[in-house]
């Protein structure tokens, strides 16, 4: 069974990991810092739940077989292109930011059965789907600061 932030020991395994991120940690690989990270990855979540505008992109993700493929199969890409606008939000305080990723994917956690935004290179994407996307998405940019 793939990990999901639906998972209660999933989402608060990744939690304790972001919770130890330190915000002078070095990247392993990139071009962030860990708060531009965390700045991103709270855009993302801000995305999913609709709260945050990203413009559609055409793109071979949004075939099913190699949707399905990236999102439970495949290990993510480094250095693979982000949408601009999930890159826009500057950092504010590195506490406020971490505590903002945290009570976000505790949000998404609760939305399970919610709405969700149109990803903006996968297209409609089931609520399973997200859970598993954020768990991955979150885990693969927390692995990049070494935790």
């Amino acid at each position: 069974m793939p990990k999901t932030i639906f998972d209660s020991t999933d989402r608060a395994a990744l939690l304790a990991r972001a919770g130890r991120l330190e915000a002078t940690a070095p990247a392993r690989w990139g071009k962030f810092t860990a708060p531009r990270m965390v700045s991103h990855l709270i855009s993302s979540a801000r995305m999913a739940l609709d709260e945050e505008a990203v413009a559609p992109r055409r793109s071979i993700l949004s075939n099913r077989l190699v949707r399905y493929l990236v999102i439970y199969v495949m290990p993510f890409p480094r250095g693979a292109p982000t949408a601009p606008e999930l890159l826009a939000r500057a950092p504010d305080s590195w506490q406020a930011d971490v505590a903002q990723l945290q009570a976000l994917t505790e949000r998404l956690a609760k939305n399970e059965r919610g709405h969700w935004a149109a990803h903006p290179a996968f297209g409609d994407i089931s609520p399973k789907d997200w859970g598993v996307l954020i768990y991955r998405h979150t885990s693969h940019h927390l692995s990049q600061f070494g935790v």
